[in-house]
């Protein structure tokens, strides 16, 4: 397994490095990692030296004259050994310092992103659609869905335990047609693979991710030592793990499918009730892997975005697009946008859709490569957007089509998939 940024980087750009951690608002420590280096590198070179020695030693005492100078030359090449044994596990000890320490080192943040803590810093780019205007009290998800038996709570708490729900009827109508609408409308775009992925998934993936270490809390793990993945982004980035590509290959786009498991370790006192922070869910990721060129990843992140936007212009649905501030990127992000649609019964936005580019920081611990025209080795770079999840958009879906008699409107693009125009009771 690779680390995420590569040491000679890191020695090169450490005040970089260091900036870029402290706007991510990690701890790790720059100088103490460097310290651990020099000791892994003078220590390799010693073991080196000595593994020499060794070798040395083994093939003179062939060349022995008396059973004197045998002996001698036998004693000393054990005494190299001895050392050389001693000096391989300091070498053990401190390699495994070594990359733990690497493995928390933040990619660096681009020089666009705001400053901030958390999610509540996140800077506002654009609005689109006009907020709908209510002669009534709007009704929340929650009602609007159980009233047309669409969602049942109760006993998916019965059943599933806390955060737990059955989706029913034109609950479960309406996330299909959703998502076989996403699945026609990105199609579109030449070279989209439409994919279907694991979602239990070997710990290597979610360290190449980086949802490993530091968000093993959020994680379901077997007894066997696999996780459920949160997104399908982890097994999709492991499709070409320890491959090597080639440039033309570039721009490789998957569309992926897969369920999502997420405990919300974090989220104990949020959103307990709905749809918003459940532990279940289906996703539909895109993924791209193209060339290690910053400007191309700008494009492609640019570019996933639209098309997210897209989509929820198309269900005639109001959002804003946010920048993330450095306190509200994940280990690798070197930069991310929020998509947050209007949730009408809670008077704001709330997220849907998250764009995130990573350059080669998951593909240098993935180890998935290319050779570019010069013949040099390089690691590819990386992106990665949500086309939809559900069940959570069917939340600002229902609550921004509700009627006056308490029926859901059906989008117009929908209306194919569903095979009506309105969910009402019967």
């Amino acid at each position: 397994m690779q680390s995420m940024l590569d040491i000679k980087f890191i020695r090169d750009n450490k005040d970089l490095v260091k900036a870029g951690a402290k706007k991510k608002g990690s701890k790790i420590d720059i100088d103490r990692l460097l310290t651990i280096d020099d000791r892994r590198r003078q220590l390799l070179a010693v073991v080196e030296e000595k593994r020499r020695q060794q070798n040395e030693s083994a093939q003179m005492i062939s060349t022995a004259t008396s059973d004197a100078e045998r002996q001698k030359m036998i004693d000393a090449s054990k005494a190299v050994k001895r050392s050389l044994h001693e000096d391989e596990e300091k070498l053990k000890e401190t390699m495994m310092e070594w990359q733990k320490l690497m493995l928390q080192v933040p990619n660096v943040p681009d020089m666009s992103v705001p400053e901030g803590e958390g999610d509540a810093d996140n800077q506002e780019l654009r609005i689109w659609g006009e907020k709908p205007e209510f002669s009534f009290e709007p009704k929340s998800h929650i009602d609007l869905m159980k009233a047309h038996d669409m969602v049942d709570f109760e006993r998916g708490t019965k059943v599933a335990g806390f955060r737990g729900y059955f989706l029913k009827n034109d609950g479960v109508r309406l996330k299909h047609a959703l998502f076989n609408f996403v699945i026609d409308s990105l199609l579109k775009h030449e070279g989209n693979q439409l994919i279907t992925v694991p979602s239990l998934v070997r710990k290597e993936p979610f360290l190449g991710t980086g949802y490993l270490p530091e968000g093993e809390e959020d994680l379901y793990k077997t007894q066997d030592g696999d996780y459920l993945a949160g997104t399908s982004e982890v097994a999709t980035m492991a499709y070409y793990m320890d491959e090597m590509l080639k440039k033309e290959q570039f721009p490789i786009q998957f569309l992926a499918q897969s369920p999502c498991f997420r405990r919300e370790a974090g989220s104990h006192g949020k959103d307990t009730k709905g749809l918003m922070r459940v532990h279940e869910f289906d996703k539909l990721e895109q993924v791209i892997l193209c060339e290690a060129s910053h400007q191309e990843s700008v494009n492609w992140h640019e570019e996933l975005l639209k098309r997210s936007e897209n989509i929820l212009q198309a269900l005639e649905l109001p959002y804003h697009v946010v920048v993330n501030c450095g306190g509200d990127l994940g280990l690798g992000q070197v930069k991310k946008y929020d998509i947050e649609a209007w949730v009408p019964s809670e008077g704001k936005y709330r997220e849907t859709h998250s764009c995130s580019y990573f350059h080669d920081f998951q593909t240098r611990r993935l180890n998935i490569r290319y050779k570019d025209t010069d013949g040099k080795m390089r690691y590819a770079h990386s992106l990665n957007n949500t086309a939809i999840a559900a069940p959570r958009i069917l939340i600002p879906l229902v609550e921004n089509n509700q009627q006056k008699d308490g029926s859901i409107k059906i989008p117009e693009v929908l209306v194919p998939y569903m095979g009506k125009e309105v969910i009402k009771k019967s």
